[in-house]
């Protein structure tokens, strides 16, 4: 593939992968704040924003499948070894943060917000700090 034609393609994989990030989060504050703001305790209304949601978040995945194999070698290994961290992160960090709520070690209940936070933002830390070990 021609080095311009390269570069187009990811600006256009990297676009769209943005796009369908924002429409899920965007579907995801709906479907969270809809029943509470917006119509209320109507279970249909709350079930179609679920569903556009995990529709909006099957298509964030496929997007990002495509970027990622739009990449060089390079991007590639930074960004999968960003994922393997993150995961890893997210498993122990995840059954950690549960096991010390069911034994009654923290006041609050276990919430998934912080584990989210807590992924994505050792996902983050793990590509800055790949592309700079590589750069």
């Amino acid at each position: 593939m021609e080095k311009k034609a390269y570069h187009t393609q990811i600006k256009k994989n990297t676009k769209n992968l943005a796009i369908y990030t924002a429409l899920w989060t965007i579907s995801m504050a709906v479907a969270t704040f809809g029943p509470k703001f917006i119509w209320g305790e109507n279970k249909t209304l709350t079930f179609l924003g679920v569903l556009l949601n995990a529709i909006f978040g099957v298509v964030m995945i496929l997007a990002n499948i495509k970027h990622l194999k739009s990449q060089d070698e390079l991007q590639k290994k930074i960004q999968l070894e960003g994922m393997a961290i993150a995961l890893g992160v997210g498993i122990v960090g995840g059954l950690s943060y549960s096991l010390l709520d069911t034994t009654n070690l923290i006041a609050q209940d276990a919430e998934i917000s912080f584990l989210v936070i807590l992924i994505a933002l050792t996902y983050l830390a793990s590509v800055l700090i790949g592309y700079k070990r590589y750069a």
